[in-house]
């Protein structure tokens, strides 16, 4: 099943809020013919836009190939969180990696949050950029984890921009019942994913990257140089990058046995009016400690936007809104009966640890990928890191290379039944509270 084109239209965004007040981009022309180039990003999101970006800034000549538009994937869709630290959290990075290897980490993720706000002010991108990120338990044991984890950030690495929310301070930010408190980090930021990734583009663009839309790579001839082919074309380069994260298909044998595509889905709410109070006083983002997690803002224009619910298959559901109903009706239900205007799905890709599998596949070939939900900064920063590395400053991008990544049990023909099974288990510890 080519992820590409299952559950989306050609050459199209999906029918969600952001593509409907997204500020447009008109199609890039899709790439007829050979031409060669110094370097080729295969794909069109978070990743491939930084790098080309950065790669163009340098004096290179880049091409970026992506089969869709740009921003298309979960780069145009996802739930807009730029979120502090790495997707696994630092005492459990400390555990599997050591110390300075965790330290490295840490620092890399605050770069990477550093790096999306240094792009958004430097190419003028209007994306709604607003701060805090609020993270809630639902029980006092959750709610004291959290704190304890704001207590372990701010002892081991200095970093003191988390308030810690008893039950009565979280009611007053998210007054949902399910909640028993938690935390809110006012260093991390929340944005509207698809305008981030559409001023990247124009950023791209304006740096000299020649961007293809409609062009998929449909194979790789490795070498010096390498040869990429298109339905309509060919590129030659001198290196390549893949940015394909959960749309990666058959390009890479060895990314796809540790990155495994699976889909989240989103909802926007009617706007709410006055009732918005009763879902954030505040103008932040939340997430909260279910393995199927929930995250949630409000929009702009007061609607909420609500992420959640789980699919095993890649095939999106035939009522995407019923879908994530029922998750966001467990937190807040008083919106029972309220109207939903849009509903998506999304593909991203995750890795058994989740933390991003970034590697080195030929001397001149190199792939970042599987953000496993918090790629706005990471995503970002690995485009960044990977253009660094083919100029020769290789240290963030070896240091995020060193996380163990393990392939899936089965590899790429049984990792989606197993994930089956394994997520079946944890969304009915969800469910059961345990």
């Amino acid at each position: 099943m080519d992820l590409l084109f299952s559950n989306d239209r050609r050459g199209e965004y999906p029918p969600s809020w952001y593509a409907a007040t997204a500020t447009p981009l008109p199609p890039f022309a899709p790439l007829k013919g050979e031409t060669r180039a110094d370097i080729c990003v295969v794909g069109g999101g978070y990743t491939g836009l930084s790098a080309a970006l950065h790669l163009a800034e340098a004096g290179f000549d880049v091409v970026l190939a992506e089969a869709q538009r740009v921003g298309f994937g979960a780069s145009g869709r996802n739930g807009g969180q730029l979120g502090s630290g790495q997707r696994v959290e630092q005492d459990a990075l400390e555990r599997l990696m050591g110390d300075p290897e965790a330290a490295k980490l840490w620092t890399l993720a605050e770069e990477a949050k550093a790096l999306v706000r240094d792009l958004i002010k430097r190419h003028g991108i209007d994306c709604d950029l607003k701060p805090g990120v609020a993270h809630f338990g639902f029980t006092a044991a959750e709610m004291d984890e959290l704190h304890h984890y704001a207590d372990h950030l701010n002892t081991r690495y200095g970093y003191d921009r988390i308030e810690k929310l008893d039950r009565a301070t979280g009611q007053a930010l998210c007054p949902s019942p399910a909640y028993a408190g938690g935390t809110l980090d006012m260093g991390a930021g929340h944005l509207h994913p698809l305008n981030y990734a559409l001023g990247l583009a124009r950023a791209a663009q304006g740096s000299g990257v020649r961007i293809h839309e409609a062009t998929q790579v449909r194979r790789i001839d490795e070498g010096r140089p390498a040869v990429l082919h298109t339905d309509q074309g060919r590129i030659t380069a001198d290196h390549v990058i893949l940015a394909c994260n959960g749309y990666l298909g058959g390009l890479s044998r060895k990314v796809a046995a540790r990155v495994m595509p699976i889909n989240n889905f989103i909802a926007a709410t009617e706007p709410l009016g006055d009732a918005a109070a009763k879902v954030l006083t505040r103008d932040v983002a939340v997430a909260d400690t279910k393995f199927v997690v929930n995250y949630f803002r409000l929009s702009a224009d007061g609607r909420l936007l609500f992420g959640g619910g789980e699919s095993y298959g890649y095939r999106f559901p035939a009522d995407i809104a019923a879908k994530v109903r029922k998750p966001m009706t467990g937190i807040f239900p008083h919106l029972q009966d309220v109207r939903i205007d849009y509903a998506w799905g999304g593909t991203l890709a995750i890795t058994i640890r989740r933390m991003p599998f970034l590697a080195r596949l030929a001397p001149n070939m190199l792939s970042a990928s599987g953000y496993s939900g918090h790629g706005v900064g990471t995503a970002t920063h690995a485009g960044k890191l990977m253009a660094l590395a083919i100029q020769g400053e290789a240290e963030g991008f070896d240091t995020l290379s060193r996380v163990p990544t393990p392939a899936f049990p089965g590899g790429p023909a049984l990792r989606n039944p197993l994930l089956v099974l394994a997520m079946s288990w944890y969304a009915l510890r969800d469910r059961l509270g345990i």
